[in-house]
């Protein structure tokens, strides 16, 4: 056996917490954490590539760019659905390891690629789909810390997780601006591009964009291979774990992430061509990094107001918040030829990544909750056997809801900066798309008040 296998785990004791849990619990959250955010740093990096390719010369349209910033958001998501079952089958140091340096290969392939511009539309269409890699990962990466902690500290678990790790979206959209005005690799990194604006020129080396990520990615791989642990409990097969999509509330609770996660991840990956559409005087690389920065820390604080207040009551209020957050960026918008105001369109939208990040924190407080509650009823009055068993079930499902949640709400990176391409397109502005967002926000106001938060819900939580 493995000495990096853990036999006995049980979280739920407080005995078995103080001497050994907490400490291995932490050690492999805190591993997991920077794995996580260059993930996401992978998965959104056309967001910033995106502004700048035709600066260095590609032709592409608007509509072509937004499939870059999207495609990513559709590969990502799809992986997810495979990613969530991984952990059980592989083990989480092993899968973290393995879905970790799988990043490598969009992420030199992008800093190869944009050094020349005869590269085809095809090729970099395929490298944002590879940047989905980064997208899965999210979705074992939550699944494997769901394991370590008890029921009463996993908000706080994922939402550090989440939270810290969604942090990867703010840093690739802050660190990227800055390292592609630097040649900070020499020769080995490739020549400077040239780029001409108001009859100054200026160099640019958008391959770092890429190979920036390259030796975080190396060390957070080997950190997770020596220092992370795989469960003995938290083993299953496909087949077990499958029993999740007979769940009612799986698939309840995907649809109420995508308004979150969904948003969070969408708006981050749209928000700095949005702006640059909207307000064309705006360098959006200046700002764009604040949006996914807020909403990642509310995530983390989200989390801990869950625990204390419960997730559906906090995720009823933040769908609330979330709508009249989307009213005020269409109020200061540009609307039929007229100028909006960027200083308020910008404060609405960073009232809107709060919410999303303190939404993101509080459904998937609900998600271990509901799974451990559902079987802790089903083996009341059995004997003590079996209601230890329900704990160990309960975990597995929760995990993988977890991992297959995400995964639908992820599909959010691809629809929302479609839409708003598709909106743009065929009636000049992003409303069309917007009002149909604060649509969405209502049903899920209503199933979360109905199912979850309502006094008498059957499945308070």
């Amino acid at each position: 056996m493995s000495k990096y296998m853990i036999n006995t785990w049980e979280p739920e004791t407080p005995a078995f917490w103080q001497a050994t849990g907490r400490s291995t619990a932490n050690r492999n959250l805190w591993i997991s954490i920077p794995a996580l955010a260059l993930a996401f740093a992978v998965w959104m990096v056309w967001s910033v590539v995106v502004v700048k390719l035709p600066a260095i010369g590609f032709k592409y349209s608007t509509n072509q760019l937004f499939w870059l910033t999207a495609l990513p958001g559709l590969s990502g998501a799809t992986l997810r659905i495979f990613y969530s079952f991984m952990v059980p089958i592989f083990g989480g140091r092993k899968w973290t390891t393995i879905s970790t340096a799988s990043l490598l290969i969009p992420a030199i392939g992008i800093g190869f690629a944009v050094q020349d511009t005869s590269t085809g539309y095809p090729t970099m269409l395929i490298l944002a789909l590879l940047c989905g890699f980064g997208g899965g990962n999210f979705a074992s990466s939550m699944a494997n810390i769901s394991f370590f902690f008890p029921k009463a500290q996993k908000g706080y678990a994922l939402g550090m997780n989440a939270g810290l790790g969604n942090l990867g979206v703010s840093a690739v959209q802050f660190v990227v601006p800055l390292v592609i005005t630097m040649g900070i690799f020499g020769t080995i990194g490739g020549e400077a591009q040239t780029i001409g604006k108001l009859g100054q020129t200026s160099n640019l080396w958008l391959q770092n964009a890429g190979f920036i990520w390259v030796p975080f990615i190396a060390v957070s791989s080997l950190l997770a291979w020596f220092g992370m642990n795989d469960l003995a409990s938290a083993k299953a097969s496909f087949a077990e774990q499958a029993v999740i999509f007979k769940r009612k509330h799986n698939w309840l609770m995907c649809w109420l992430y995508t308004g979150t996660f969904g948003s969070f991840i969408g708006y981050s990956a749209a928000f700095p061509l949005l702006m640059k559409t909207q307000f064309p005087d705006v360098n959006p690389l200046q700002y764009a990094f604040l949006g996914p920065l807020v909403g990642a820390l509310a995530r983390v604080v989200g989390g801990i107001i869950s625990d204390k207040l419960g997730g559906a009551r906090v995720t009823f209020w933040t769908f609330i918040f979330m709508i009249c957050a989307v009213l005020g960026v269409l109020h200061f918008a540009p609307h039929d030829g007229v100028a909006g105001n960027f200083t308020g369109f910008f404060w609405m939208f960073m009232a809107l990544f709060a919410g999303t990040g303190v939404g993101n924190a509080s459904t998937f407080r609900m998600i271990p909750v509901i799974f451990l509650t559902e079987h802790q009823r089903a083996a009341a009055g059995k004997p003590k056997a079996a209601q230890e068993q329900a704990i160990v079930d309960a975990n597995k499902e929760g995990a993988a809801v977890l991992g297959f949640t995400s995964a639908m709400a992820a599909y959010g990176a691809f629809f929302i900066p479609k839409s708003y391409g598709t909106s743009i397109a065929m009636t000049g502005s992003p409303d069309t798309a917007l009002w149909c967002f604060i649509g969405f926000y209502m049903s899920c106001i209503a199933i979360t008040w109905w199912c979850y938060s309502r006094k008498g819900a059957a499945m308070p939580c």
